[in-house]
């Protein structure tokens, strides 16, 4: 997949590392960048009578003029740029956001959260729910200080022969391309014909290979820890700058309930992760 399109998700609060952080990456890919300013109101607060709460209306003119003067600051600041770019300014609620959010992202080849957007836990969860799980569009998240790179040195993809870490793996390849090696990483991997095949990793080795891609498959023991933690660490020993992965390969409710790796990547990686559903 070519990357010509990159949405970028900023919260109108505070943006300024992650807006320079997309310019960097598309500036660097040569894509358009959409520019999405993101404020969430609180539902309308009725007061008596039926009729409207006066404070929750003056809040909320205050909340959208306010997201208005960020996007045009945004505006100033990439008219400065030389890119290709446009800049939306959306007000909305906290029941529909992954609803607004999911609309735009259909435009895009790939969604940007960066570390400032990732403090904003409410928003994060919106994105991924509703960019990552109700659109076909990858999204990269960066809640670490490391750089996101359009052409990264070292990658690990996450391998598990799901159709989840697939997609992510053909939305990636442009990515994948360009590194110096990518680690296709399996743990515990169970060499059997409908799951992995009698040499686990050598089939997905062999489509990237075609691809151009410089690859090495590692095989690693979990040793009874947690996949998530030994995928992370496996990153650091090879000095990755991006995980790539499918999100979700276990029904969506028991990762509710329980967790998994994709909630504990996402939520605890430093690493930059490219994800696709």
């Amino acid at each position: 997949m070519s990357i010509r399109t990159v949405m970028s998700i900023l919260t109108s609060k505070y943006f300024d590392e992650d807006l320079k952080a997309a310019v960097e990456f598309c500036g660097a890919s040569g894509a358009h960048l959409s520019a999405v300013v993101l404020c969430m109101g609180a539902s309308p607060m009725m007061g008596e009578y039926n009729s409207l709460s006066t404070v929750w209306l003056e809040e909320r003119q205050r909340e959208i003029e306010e997201l208005v003067k960020k996007a045009e600051e945004i505006k100033a600041y990439l008219s400065r740029t030389g890119l290709s770019y446009d800049v939306q300014d959306v007000y909305t609620e906290y029941a529909f956001a992954r609803e607004d959010i999911a609309e735009r992202a259909l435009y895009a080849d790939v969604v940007l959260v960066g570390r400032q957007a990732c403090k904003d836990e409410e928003l994060q969860k919106r994105v991924m729910d509703g960019a990552l799980f109700r659109t076909p569009t990858p999204v990269i998240i960066n809640r670490g200080g490391r750089p996101l790179s359009s052409t990264s040195k070292s990658i690990v993809l996450a391998w598990d022969s799901s159709d989840e870490a697939s997609r992510a793996a053909r939305q990636a390849l442009d990515l994948l391309k360009t590194a110096d090696c990518v680690y296709v990483t399996m743990i515990d991997p169970v060499s059997r014909e409908r799951v992995n095949g009698e040499e686990p990793g050598a089939d997905i080795a062999s489509f990237l290979s075609r691809h151009g891609v410089k690859v090495q498959v590692d095989r690693v023991a979990s040793g009874g820890n947690r996949a998530d933690e030994i995928l992370r660490q496996h990153a650091t020993d090879v000095n990755a700058d991006l995980i790539v992965m499918g999100a979700y390969n276990h029904p969506r409710w028991q990762q509710t309930l329980f967790g998994g790796v994709t909630r504990n990547m996402i939520e605890q990686s430093s690493m930059p992760i490219f994800m696709a559903h």
